[in-house]
């Protein structure tokens, strides 16, 4: 965690990302096939109500919305970026979330990311005084109550959730800029699970 508000135990419905990752394959469409995804809004409205009203229903602690700093690793934080992540205004940070994010968005599917807190990042005064037992702990609390959470929301998910107004699974209609008979052709069999819909539609 990032904010003294959001302690260890805390179930954080993430509705923005900072990606910091630095060596990760990001996109399907590197090459033969251009495409700009837009991602001022890489999460779902309707996934994350859904979230938060499971996990009020399970009585878990959650905030709904938050930044995700997205970092490389293996190493965690110096003191120095953890406190710069604070004054960007993130709220947890960790090493997963990029690039599955952007690539859930490119290939027309609808992301919802839930961030568990186990500890306070380094930037935290009483950081030292956090031990690995503790934060163990915490984490095996965590995955008992996730347990529960993914039972409930599997339950609830085809209760008649409105999409209407979420275009993911439409979004690749004003994204891909390269015309369809300058596609690679190797690329766009490689693709063609993620391309299927669209080709149907556009071409």
């Amino acid at each position: 965690s990032l904010k003294e508000s959001m302690n260890p135990g805390t179930f954080v419905i993430v509705d923005q990302f900072i990606d910091r990752t630095v060596y990760r394959k990001k996109s399907f469409f590197n090459e033969g096939i251009v495409a700009h995804i837009p991602m001022s809004e890489p999460t779902s409205k309707e996934l994350m109500k859904l979230c938060k009203k499971n996990l009020d229903v399970l009585n878990i602690s959650n905030v709904l919305g938050g930044t995700y700093l997205a970092m490389e690793g293996p190493q965690f934080s110096t003191k120095a970026e953890s406190n710069l992540y604070k004054q960007w205004g993130c709220d947890v940070i960790g090493m997963t979330n990029m690039p599955e994010a952007k690539l859930a968005r490119e290939a027309e599917i609808r992301y919802c990311s839930i961030s568990m807190v186990t500890d306070y990042d380094c930037w935290h005064p009483k950081h030292e005084s956090v031990t690995l037992e503790m934060i163990i702990r915490t984490m095996k609390e965590n995955t008992s109550k996730s347990k529960e959470f993914i039972k409930k929301i599997s339950q609830e998910y085809y209760k008649g959730i409105n999409f209407s107004k979420d275009k993911t699974n439409n979004i690749l209609d004003t994204s891909i800029i390269t015309h369809h008979e300058s596609w690679n052709k190797e690329i766009e069999k490689k693709l063609n699970t993620i391309l299927k819909r669209y080709k149907t539609v556009n071409i």
